[in-house]
């Protein structure tokens, strides 16, 4: 392998862990320590990569990745907690999908219901539920974002104020251990906050890989979602703290379902 095919795979590793060790990748890439410290090196000076002692993280705490590489990051796992969550979609019902990777995997999984209406401020999810000739799409207007094709801005929260559904389902870009939602984009924050305040019922659908990500935005905590399905076991504290709110945890990849509450 040429090291600019291990740069390239050590930051594909960065971006999905979150952090990477120089002894994880020297055995990884079966080459020396010293060669493993001068590539992160290299990444570091290209503001790629940030160091910190024994191995590197990803270099912003108030920037998201690119769209696309959100795309491509533990597909299984957020098709997994799609289909989780999509068991839990009755038929003839509402629902708003806001921006985001996993939502738009819920969509996919949905393909297959009937008599539902689904709001999105997501252009991404309205072309995927297209193909399903069951569902009436509202897409909610605003000030379109083209990274993602994601919605946002007061026309936005302005516009999801004149509905009530029955069902939100958002994701995020990063989970704290105390149970906050985050995010990076105050705007976007702005409108899942009013997603929200309009659903009678909310669930929330985040791989394990944001609880290992940092974001400066605040949309709500856990607290206020009814069911949240996540693909591994959450910590122990936070998963005290979702029996104590009467937060639903459903662990995908496991197919086991706890529920806490009403």
């Amino acid at each position: 392998m040429s090291q600019e095919e291990r740069l390239r795979d050590i930051q594909i590793m960065a971006r999905r862990d979150g952090r990477v060790t120089v002894d994880d990748l020297a055995a990884h890439f079966a080459v020396t320590m010293q060669t493993i410290r001068r590539d992160l090196s290299e990444l570091a000076d290209q503001g790629k990569l940030q160091r910190v002692h024994g191995g590197a993280i990803l270099p912003s705490n108030v920037a998201n990745i690119g769209y696309q590489d959100r795309r491509d990051l533990n597909e299984a796992a957020k098709a997994a907690i799609a289909q989780a969550c999509a068991r839990d979609i009755p038929n003839g019902c509402s629902l708003f999908l806001n921006i985001g990777t996993t939502t738009e995997a819920v969509a996919r999984a949905l393909l297959g219901h009937r008599d539902i209406m689904v709001l999105t401020n997501n252009l991404n999810v309205a072309n995927i539920l297209v193909d399903n000739p069951h569902c009436d799409i509202i897409v909610v207007g605003g000030l379109l974002r083209r990274t993602d094709a994601g919605l946002v801005g007061t026309i936005t929260t302005q516009a999801i104020g004149q509905f009530k559904f029955d069902l939100a389902v958002i994701s995020c870009s990063a989970l704290d251990e105390d149970g906050d939602i985050l995010d990076y984009d105050i705007q976007e924050v702005g409108v899942s906050q009013a997603i929200l305040r309009q659903s009678r019922r909310s669930f929330l659908v985040a791989d394990q890989s944001k609880f290992r990500r940092r974001a400066p935005a605040r949309i709500g905590s856990i607290a206020q979602i009814d069911a949240f399905y996540t693909d591994a076991p959450l910590p122990a504290s936070l998963k005290a703290d979702c029996e104590s709110w009467g937060t639903a945890v459903t662990i995908a990849a496991q197919t086991q379902t706890g529920t806490h509450g009403d």
